[in-house]
């Protein structure tokens, strides 16, 4: 059975401080405070389920177990086997996130049997007022973060900017981070969810219960270097820029007019976000049509994909190098 260009179901997250700006990306979400929108996924109890073609209804990890490097690429099945390495969301903060920082590779395989998670965000809105937390103001170390859970003064030390849409932020793993109200994000990540909370505003969830905090797991990770340049810095008026290159995922943007073909060298799946737009992706086998909020898996074994725009579209371009 040939591969195709591959949609999913995307997963509806709760969250505490979850809004409804997400119903603008065409979600179909009728609950409230629906904070995240997992588009591709293998975490366990959120497996994405493809919703076009003649795999519909199959998930993505029975997927990698029949086709393999046919579908991941070679360099990405030898590399990581049948565990897909990335996690794609979409993200509407209404409240602040909670302030928290995520384990590296190493770490996270011994205590949780997972990815670490570095990861990164691309802004698609924020309010006039909104910030984003990334790191510690200068001159921070673990005697001073200590303190401040102490005396309930973290908010103090930590580091606060202001994003606008489109900025893209690279958050590696031992970063302590969180969104602020008022911003929406796409989330490209290592497949992970091992999250450790600092702090979560001492507020009471929907169980009548405050949050757990992990604040000797974070102290065990969390690196208390000053971030230089908060926004990676990029061409945002170019037809098409590299924006992320990492060891765990490279992200372009392109903005499209006319018919674009992509090559591909057989060693990386790539994914395709639409972030403004609607275009046609054509191979041999199957049109897809994606728009503005959706997300296209790309099977490495396909090659000479042609994109067509029907309109001026924006896309995030991710593969692994």
């Amino acid at each position: 059975m040939s591969l195709y260009p591959l949609l999913f179901q995307p997963s509806f997250h709760y969250r505490i401080w979850g809004g409804n700006k997400l119903k603008n990306l065409g979600k179909n979400i009728t609950e409230e405070n629906i904070g995240e929108s997992w588009e591709i996924s293998t975490v366990p109890g959120s497996v994405s389920i493809v919703s076009n073609g003649i795999l519909k209804g199959k998930d993505l990890d029975d997927l990698i177990k029949e086709y393999k490097e046919q579908l991941v690429g070679k360099k990405i099945y030898r590399k990581y086997g049948n565990r897909f390495p990335l996690l794609i969301k979409f993200l509407d903060a209404a409240q602040p996130l909670s302030v928290q920082v995520h384990p590296n590779d190493e770490y996270a395989e011994v205590h949780h049997h997972s990815f670490g998670k570095t990861e990164m965000w691309y802004v698609l809105d924020s309010e006039p007022d909104s910030k984003i937390i990334l790191g510690f103001e200068k001159g921070i170390n673990k005697s001073i973060f200590e303190e401040s859970i102490e005396n309930n003064t973290l908010h103090s030390i930590l580091r606060k900017v202001h994003p606008e849409k489109e900025n893209v932020i690279f958050i590696p793993s031992g970063t302590v981070h969180a969104l602020d109200k008022g911003v929406s994000v796409i989330e490209i990540q290592q497949n992970s969810d091992v999250t450790y909370r600092i702090y979560d505003y001492d507020r009471i969830d929907k169980n009548g219960k405050k949050r757990d905090l992990h604040i000797k797991q974070a102290e065990d990770v969390m690196d208390f270097s000053f971030v230089d340049e908060p926004f990676l810095q990029y061409d945002k008026n170019s037809e098409e820029a590299t924006i992320v290159t990492s060891p765990f995922f490279t992200v372009s943007k392109m903005e499209i007019t006319e018919n674009k073909i992509l090559f591909s060298s057989g060693n990386s799946f790539r994914i395709l976000i639409c972030i403004e737009g609607e275009c046609s992706i054509l191979n041999q086998n199957i049109p897809v049509i994606i728009t503005k909020g959706q997300t296209v898996l790309l099977p490495a074994a396909l090659s000479n994909i042609e994109i067509k725009p029907h309109v001026k579209t924006k896309l995030l371009e991710v593969h692994i190098d």
